[in-house]
């Protein structure tokens, strides 16, 4: 088959979760003898918007990239010109399917152009983008500080959201919130119609799945749960290094959504000698704020913090893995199927998260890792210092490793390319 792939960044440009499963399944696809192409997006400010540069991927150079240039517009939930280059992609390839994972900062009405083709449209859900237009529930304006968001509603993201871009006057405030809540309506509406013409949609989590089914109205006949596929050549001969002190582990993005700060708090409340490892492209003034609030801390655990720098998921076991003793997933917002949850319980790595979400779903508490109220930085420091108080703990809950196999293993990449075929064979058809 020929198959685009449609994703809002690639590694190593843009390396986060949905990025590195895209680049996964291309792999997959690409070893099973299938033309792949990715289209996606790069944001270079000294070029034109529109413009496109074709690159390969650098660990297997069959796979075509083509980078469109969205430095200016990135905001925006439909591009013209992207739609434009993505039609020129599509006229010139001839794809069979065209595969989604994410259409943030690219244009909603790229399924129009694969529609217009007649070319079948699989859409991967990653987030809530679709019905909530930021993505994650979690509210921007608020008493309180990145407060969840309950559901989507138009005036509601107007004044909690997108009050950024209201003029600052009070005399002006009615006028700017009448306009952004039409807005959202505008764009909601539009997303509708972009998924009428999604053929399949695709949950990497049974929680998502219901959220989509139940809060947004999605017909159950066009989505499917199936969980993510790895490479799990990746994840092998995991061997702990050194004779340290016991070492939380962290990955993942610098920004709030993560709750880094909140892992930092709680690590601040620990008794006993522990690490905290914390691995991440720096972004700037958001990560010199996380080591601001962890200066805040006791001095010993202070000087316990290490800055780990960005690594190539290829070697997450030697530059992660082998470096920590637990994985600790804070997030604030309520992920999904989050892939280091997975990855380390490949490695029999127990991973603390919160009890909500997907989160809460691929971890069962006292079995293969530690679930925390969520959002509570307290109870997640307790859930931390059990481990500390009991290290023989942490193996026996990493040796369960993934709950819904016979071995604890997790998916595999190859019988996940195999299920991705039969439904890209049963939408041709």
């Amino acid at each position: 088959m020929k198959i685009v792939k449609v994703i809002h960044g690639y590694p190593m440009l843009y390396n986060a979760g949905s990025e590195v499963y895209s680049q996964t399944i291309c792999h997959g696809l690409a070893q099973q003898g299938h033309e792949v192409h990715v289209f996606t997006r790069e944001e270079d400010s000294f070029r034109p918007d529109g413009a496109v540069r074709q690159d390969t991927d650098a660990d297997v150079p069959e796979i075509t990239i083509h980078l469109v240039n969205n430095p200016r517009h990135k905001d925006r939930y439909r591009l013209n010109i992207i739609d434009i280059r993505f039609a020129e992609l599509l006229d010139t390839v001839k794809p069979d399917i065209v595969h989604i994972g994410h259409l943030n900062h690219l244009s909603t009405s790229l399924v129009f152009e694969a529609k217009k083709r007649h070319i079948p449209v699989v859409y991967t859900l990653h987030d809530y983008w679709l019905m909530c237009p930021r993505g994650q529930f979690m509210q921007m304006h608020s008493d309180d500080l990145w407060a969840a968001c309950d559901g989507q509603e138009d005036s509601k993201c107007a004044t909690q959201c997108y009050a950024r871009y209201f003029s600052g006057s009070d005399n002006e405030r009615k006028e700017d919130l009448k306009y952004w809540t039409h807005w959202v309506t505008r764009r909601m509406a539009h997303i509708r119609t972009v998924v009428d013409q999604v053929d399949l949609f695709i949950s990497p989590a049974k929680y998502l799945k219901t959220r989509y089914e139940q809060d947004f109205n999605l017909p159950k006949n066009k989505i499917i749960y199936l969980d993510y596929g790895f490479d799990r050549s990746r994840m092998t001969a995991r061997k702990r290094e050194g004779n340290e002190a016991f070492t939380f582990g962290y990955i993942g993005t610098h920004i709030p959504a993560k709750g880094i700060h909140q892992l930092i708090q709680a690590f601040g409340q620990l008794e006993g000698n522990a690490k905290l490892r914390i691995w991440g492209r720096d972004r700037g003034q958001d990560s010199s704020s996380l080591r601001e609030i962890a200066k805040n801390l006791p001095k010993d655990k202070q000087e316990s913090i290490e800055w780990m720098p960005e690594y190539k998921n290829q070697n997450i076991v030697t530059d992660v893995f082998n470096k920590t003793d637990v994985i600790v997933t804070p997030s604030v917002w309520v992920e999904n199927s989050p892939l280091v949850i997975h990855e380390a319980q490949q490695v029999k790595v127990p991973v603390i998260t919160a009890d909500a979400g997907g989160m809460g779903e691929y971890v069962k508490h006292n079995v293969n890792g530690l679930l925390y109220e969520h959002r509570n930085i307290n109870d997640l420091a307790k859930q931390m210092q059990a481990l500390l108080d009991d290290l023989n703990l942490a193996e026996r809950l990493g040796a369960k490793g993934y709950l819904y196999s016979d071995d604890g293993q997790i998916p595999d990449i190859e019988s996940h390319i195999h299920d991705l075929e039969y439904h890209y064979k049963q939408l041709i058809s």
